[in-house]
């Protein structure tokens, strides 16, 4: 460059702005509003946002990327005809995505997508990751068959045509990114386990339901852990139930194949207060730390009431592995329930039971005299092991 300075450039630039001649000549205009020719234009570099240039420079590479990969890549078994899918409303919003209602076919399905966008800001580990995570998902589901267990209808590695349903009744139906996947499953009307035991946290629920609640959750960790998969997330919001009060399991998003070295499964993978002890450690573990939560899981099926509801995660952490903390089990709990809750919740993996042994404990339980949180001469409203009410 000469010796001008920017200012003296700038001044002239703007000069040939008014003049409506940037290069002296008569032919500088060209067709169009403005009629200057883009190849005439002169910009200030210090005026050039870079950074906005590079997001939007990843952002095309982005979508050039995933468009090439898919339509490269060869159909899945499992990937469903995006035509036949439509999104009615939103159930859910979670950490690892949003889930709708809608229908497959002809048949009411629930959608989890899984959107990360195409916003800069994550990175690209992070985006194989989350990628990573969802075919495993698929891969562990698609090859599950039991009545414990929610129908695995289908998924889609791409869902950038896929229309999303308006949140309000004079908006555009929004669109997602071309990275977004998602995971069709069959509807079940009756929510989460969670939320019906909220519903049920003041009268409590008969001994019978109870049980049978707890058989359907243990039939199907059973089936899983047949198949040498480890859930590795058993709460009472990863269980849904159907019209008919039917449990089933879901979720799989952590879910993964049991490795044969215990020591190859390692991580704080789960919820607190569902956690086994050594996964928050951080040792190596195997299948009997969904033992361990579902030894939470029947305690709160018992107690229509959550574990631990006044410390916070650091202090059930720090006192279920160093100080054995477990929840109070209700004096008017049958025996026969309490030893499978002590049973299940050792702090020693290898003295907790099989998944297997819990359901045949379970189906000789006596349900028919009743008992429990709702004993036989009272109406039902539950005991008073629990005062004052706690829970949600």
């Amino acid at each position: 460059m000469d010796s001008r300075t920017k200012e003296e450039v700038g001044e002239e630039v703007m000069e040939g702005k008014k003049s409506g001649n940037l290069d002296g000549s008569a032919n500088s205009k060209v067709r169009g509003v403005g009629g200057i020719s883009s190849k005439d234009m002169i910009f200030r570099a210090d005026k050039i946002d870079l950074k906005s240039l590079d997001v939007q420079l990843e952002k095309h590479l982005s979508r050039v990327w995933s468009r090439k990969v898919e339509q490269q890549r060869p159909k899945e078994e499992w990937e469903i005809d995006l035509s036949k899918l439509d999104l009615r409303n939103e159930v859910a919003h979670g950490t690892y995505g949003i889930v709708y209602r809608g229908t497959y076919d002809n048949q009411d399905v629930a959608v989890k997508l899984l959107d990360w966008g195409e916003d800069g800001l994550a990175t690209v580990a992070e985006t194989a990751a989350i990628r990573a995570s969802f075919q495993q998902e698929v891969t562990v589901w698609q090859k599950l068959d039991h009545p414990n267990v929610t129908k695995f209808i289908g998924a889609s590695m791409g869902t950038s045509n896929l229309k999303l349903p308006s949140k309000a009744p004079a908006d555009e139906p929004s669109t997602l990114t071309s990275k977004a996947c998602c995971v069709v499953v069959e509807f079940l009307p009756g929510g989460t386990l969670k939320q019906f035991l909220i519903r049920n946290r003041r009268k409590k629920l008969a001994l019978k339901v109870v049980v049978q609640l707890a058989l359907d959750l243990s039939r199907g960790l059973s089936y899983l852990h047949s198949k040498k998969i480890v859930h590795r997330d058993v709460k009472s919001e990863n269980m849904l139930l159907d019209a008919q009060r039917n449990l089933k399991i879901a979720d799989f998003g952590v879910a993964r194949v049991e490795a044969q070295n215990p020591r190859d499964m390692t991580g704080e993978t789960g919820t607190l207060g569902y956690m086994a002890p050594e996964v928050l450690e951080g040792k190596p573990y195997n299948r009997r730390c969904d033992v361990y939560s579902f030894g939470i899981c029947l305690w709160e099926i018992y107690c229509c009431d959550m574990p631990y509801p006044d410390l916070s995660f650091a202090d059930v952490s720090s006192a279920v592995v160093r100080q054995n903390l477990r929840p109070n089990i209700p004096r008017c709990c049958p025996n026969s329930l309490a030893n499978i809750m002590r049973k299940c919740w050792d702090g020693h993996p290898e003295k907790r039971p099989e998944m297997s042994e819990v359901v045949t404990m379970l189906e000789a339980i006596d349900t028919s005299k009743g008992g429990g949180m709702i004993p036989d001469d009272q109406a039902p409203g539950g005991c008073f092991c629990f005062a004052p009410v706690r829970g949600p």
